[in-house]
């Protein structure tokens, strides 16, 4: 009895075929045993059954060609509608161009009518598994892509909302074999479709997913064990918002796919092992079942073991530490009484949220701060995701806060408080920051330095939630934004960026180098903070900004005479000269350039920005490195092309810097220097003709001659 079932599953599973090219014609249909194979040889559309199903049900399906095993079924069209025995199927092109599934019994299951007035239509099969009705003038009709069952490939564009309403929907299969609709779909939620996905149980919520924050907008993942990269990009133009995938090596399968028990799984294809490999999973954990903690709870994904966890500032229900009744305030909030918002990083941020458009983040905190009834809000910038209608997200929230996560992927959110904000000073209880435990070098271990921590929550306060108001500038790994605290100190904070991943390498680099360096000519630095993925450097503030801000525009750059740059000149060439001979520790800065020369208001010149620094062994005079890191342009030769860097490496950088202060032209815009490819190029020709003079920026001549 078991050969024979053996020998039927063999029979049903077998890729024999009578036909094996990819496209469907009038003259050519596909009908039962049939199986028409992409150009590739990737794909097949064929028709399928299980041993296990009933009355020996017939469905048509797309699944994978190359792979061995059972079928991996990747779309059906007739799964609530499959064709029972003795029926035989036909698929067809009639001859009004429509895509027709009929069986021998003059049923119709599955039908794709167009409505198109000429003959001579084809479906095709393409490589990425997509099936097509295609027109003779080339005209794309219908697509299987734009209608999935369970399972998103890559290339496929999934539209998530249109105009505001829900567009396409995932629907899991009702079990292992049986590709009929189950219980369990996903799809953009209904009230916000375009800022969360959810998973549902029939009509339920049953998990939800993070809340886009346009931080993601394009991302990559190395899929373990691969040379691969997965590629998610989401696009809001207004009218459509869509998700795609894509695999930067095309021999590398993978597919995301709701299944029947309503986990949302991405799988890769396992050459070594011929089976399926997860390597990424919603609801792998009890937790992130929709609402399960309760409300003012969050699940904490952080943690080896992730579990609910109380929002700060709140306490269990029933006062242990069990969580499936939420948690509540620790002191009650009263309106009209002082309050503050407290800052909680890393969150997947709760359900049931308000969408106020277009505000600025300050704009954001002021809605939720004069609404005495505003629990929490949270913001994000979506300047750089393709939003055209409102470039910025403000979420509010009103009553309880529900099935809110944390992870490192999270993103800031406010919660409201009872009484105010400490103010910036030191705190008994607070913890010293020891600076040892930053040392990336032999030549610091065993030093450690009590060092003044300060709270994200201060540094809130005082930059008004780093308000574009306070920007003073960005840089290659984040924001600088101007600060107030207490007793009118003004500081300048510097705001690493959660995206880079090399932000904690550049920020233990630079607390460690600065809070080692006392010197006018480079910055000084006051404090620093770490809070959750933020992390942040307070320095002392220099109401001139950068060098950069005067010497390239056009207006400012005729406030610095020459006296002032010569000034400037020799206040950098200390600040080296101590970093290369006169400090304890040999320091190259590997990032010498305009913008990070900072100006007092005594327009002396202080070097910053330490975070690609390298410190030098008292008898090392040259290193190399396989990552170079800088700014072309400023580079030396040897450290751009072979790694290698030194003293010397910082004196080319001054060089490049120095021609850029006399000549007020920028290296990285060689246009504005007709018949030359750089300002190097230029001066060394200049030096030859004996016309050294006519480098000297016009600005400065000019106020010679009238002076």
């Amino acid at each position: 009895m078991a050969m024979r079932y053996i020998a039927i599953f063999i029979l049903l599973f077998s890729s024999s075929s009578c036909k094996s090219h990819d496209q469907l014609t009038h003259a050519k249909p596909l009908t039962h045993g049939d199986v028409f194979i992409s150009n590739g040889g990737g794909f097949a559309l064929g028709f399928f059954s299980y041993p296990t199903s009933s009355n020996a049900s017939l469905y048509l399906g797309i699944w994978y060609n190359n792979i061995p095993g059972p079928r991996t079924i990747v779309w059906v069209a007739n799964r609530d509608n499959p064709i029972l025995a003795p029926s035989s199927p036909v698929l067809a092109i009639t001859n009004s161009s429509d895509l027709v599934l009929s069986d021998s019994q003059g049923h119709t299951p599955w039908a794709v009518k167009k409505n198109s007035t000429g003959a001579g239509g084809i479906a095709v099969l393409l490589d990425e598994g997509n099936l097509v009705l295609r027109l003779p003038n080339g005209k794309i009709t219908w697509q299987s892509f734009d209608h999935p069952t369970d399972t998103v490939l890559p290339k496929m564009r999934f539209l998530v909302s249109y105009k505001a309403k829900v567009a396409m929907r995932l629907v899991a299969w009702k079990g292992p074999d049986d590709p009929s609709s189950g219980d369990f779909s996903c799809s953009g939620d209904p009230s916000s479709p375009d800022l969360q996905f959810v998973t549902w149980n029939k009509t339920e919520p049953y998990c939800r997913l993070t809340v886009w924050s346009g931080k993601s907008v394009s991302g990559g993942t190395y899929l373990t064990n691969t040379s691969s990269v997965l590629y998610q990009t989401t696009v809001n133009s207004g009218d459509e918002f869509y998700v795609t995938y894509t695999i930067s090596d095309n021999s590398t399968l993978m597919r995301l796919m709701i299944d029947y028990t309503g986990k949302l799984k991405y799988l890769r294809w396992n050459r070594h092992t011929s089976s399926w490999a997860i390597f990424g999973e919603h609801l792998s954990v009890p937790c992130e079942l929709y609402a399960s903690c309760g409300p003012f709870s969050y699940c904490d994904f952080t943690q080896i073991t992730p579990a609910c966890q109380c929002v700060d500032g709140f306490e269990p229900d029933d006062g242990v530490n069990f969580f499936s009744k939420g948690c509540h305030r620790q002191e009650a909030l009263k309106c009209g009484k002082q309050s503050h918002f407290a800052p909680l990083s890393g969150m997947k941020v709760p359900d049931n949220f308000l969408h106020i458009r277009n505000r600025s983040l300050d704009e954001c905190a002021a809605e939720c701060s004069r609404n005495c009834s505003c629990t929490a809000y949270a913001y994000s910038d979506l300047s750089s995701a393709g939003a055209m209608a409102d470039p910025s997200r403000c979420l509010v929230w009103s009553g309880e806060l529900i099935d809110a996560g944390k992870s490192i992927s999270g993103e800031n959110m406010y919660i409201r408080l009872a009484d105010s904000p400490g103010k910036w000073r030191k705190k008994k209880n607070q913890k010293k920051l020891m600076l040892g435990y930053f040392s990336t070098s032999k030549e610091l271990e065993g030093n450690s330095t009590e060092f003044p921590s300060v709270t994200f929550e201060d540094i809130l306060s005082a930059t008004i939630f780093f308000a574009d108001s306070n920007l003073l500038g960005r840089g290659g790994f984040g924001k600088v934004y101007k600060g107030t605290f207490e007793g009118e100190n003004v500081v300048a904070v510097k705001r690493l960026s959660q995206n880079s991943g090399q932000g904690t390498v550049e920020f233990r680099n630079e607390v460690v180098l600065i809070a080692k360096l006392q010197h006018k000519n480079l910055v000084r630095l006051l404090g620093c903070c770490i809070h959750g993925d933020e992390k942040l450097l307070i320095y002392e503030y220099q109401p001139n900004k950068s060098l950069d801000s005067y010497l390239f525009d056009g207006a400012r750059k005729y406030e610095l005479d020459w006296l002032t740059r010569f000034k400037i000149i020799k206040g950098i060439a200390r600040g080296i000269l101590y970093l290369h001979q006169d400090s304890r520790l040999t320091i190259i800065h590997r990032d010498l350039k305009a913008s990070n020369i900072l100006l007092d208001k005594e327009m002396t010149p202080k070097i910053s920005d330490f975070g690609m620094a390298r410190i030098f062994g008292a008898n090392q005079n040259q290193a190399n490195t396989n990552r170079v890191v800088g700014t072309y342009g400023y580079m030396s030769p040897e450290y751009a092309m072979r790694g290698a860097f030194s003293v010397k490496s910082d004196t080319y950088s001054f060089g490049v810097l120095l021609l850029e202060i006399v000549s007020g032209l920028k290296i990285s815009s060689p246009q504005l220097i007709a018949n030359f490819s750089s300002l190097i190029t230029y001066a060394w020709r200049l030096w030859e003709d004996k016309k050294a003079t006519e480098l000297v920026d016009c600005s400065v001549c000019c106020k010679l001659l009238t002076s």
